[in-house]
């Protein structure tokens, strides 16, 4: 419709709105040089005030959203900022400009963008990704969930996505531009679901959540804190791979937990060999016990 309708672009305004009780709302005034105008002095609520993107013509879109007082100051400090470069002020400008190295910034977070990448410099170890195949993965899959569906449509999901491994570490997999790929969060925990069932998942959800809450009565909100006891962690973590496959293999709880905690000295064994030596522990558990006693000798 908007290619075949076009319409003009809208002005560019900045308005205060109203305060509760207010007769009328402030006249919108155009924005041309860095002006003193006055800052919102109150905002509404976001159930009420929700940002709109209505396209106006091929290529061109009237977007509104409420700023608060903040975020209108460091938009007039970018105006004055950009005196040079954008003479009138032109908030469109502005904004894309901002927009344009927030995408930068975020960019090289969420999957280390680089202009000159560098070959990789650390190899993969546990679940850390190296720079380099995130790099690769995320080109690869377009920065998309790649989950489809049994009717043959894809996700369309590009946000909160995370790296997931085709193949589980738990089941050997390796952390290999192969063996990644982007799933968004609610396809990642579903996958997971299936693989390791729901229960499982829900306790280790409580458990990052415990970690989380720890983390923030530490005063640490970063996500970098160190637990007094990283041995223990360790430890904690190399059970928590051998207990679902032991648990596929028709263990209980009680017992899949039994013989996890039978592997704790094996830091350097496979995961393999850790089942199958806590399988032999279990099995000479249960010969013991189920053995009948040997009557003494007369």
């Amino acid at each position: 419709l908007a290619a075949r309708f076009p319409r003009p672009d809208v002005p560019t305004t900045v308005q205060a709105v109203a305060v509760t009780g207010a007769p009328d709302l402030m006249t919108p005034a155009p924005v041309a040089a860095f002006a003193a105008e006055p800052a919102p002095g109150h905002v509404e609520s976001a159930s009420r005030l929700r940002t709109a993107i209505a396209p106006l013509s091929p290529g061109r879109f009237d977007v509104r959203f409420t700023l608060d007082q903040s975020a209108h100051d460091l938009l007039r400090y970018a105006q004055a900022l950009l005196g040079h470069a954008v003479p009138l002020g032109d908030i469109a400008e502005v904004v894309k400009r901002g927009l344009a190295t927030l995408v930068e910034q975020l960019e090289k977070r969420v999957f280390a963008a680089s202009a000159r990448p560098r070959s990789q410099r650390s190899a993969a170890k546990g679940r850390y990704v190296p720079a380099e195949i995130r790099r690769t993965v995320w080109r690869r899959d377009g920065g998309r969930c790649t989950f489809v569906s049994a009717a043959g449509q894809r996700c369309p999901a590009c946000t909160r996505l995370e790296f997931d491994h085709t193949k589980g570490m738990a089941s050997g997999g390796a952390t290999t531009t192969e063996n990644l790929r982007l799933r968004c969060r609610a396809h990642n925990q579903y996958t997971a679901e299936r693989e390791f069932s729901a229960g499982f998942m829900e306790r280790k959800r409580q458990e990052a959540r415990g970690r989380t809450a720890a983390r923030r009565t530490t005063g640490d909100t970063t996500g970098t804190h160190i637990e007094p006891a990283p041995a223990q962690d360790d430890q904690r973590a190399r059970r928590e791979e051998v207990i679902p496959w032991l648990r596929q293999l028709g263990l209980r709880v009680d017992e899949a937990k039994r013989g996890a905690a039978m592997c704790d000295g094996m830091s350097d064994a496979s995961l393999e060999d850790r089942v199958r030596f806590a399988l032999s522990g279990l099995a000479r558990d249960r010969f013991r016990r189920t053995a009948p006693m040997a009557s003494p000798a007369r």
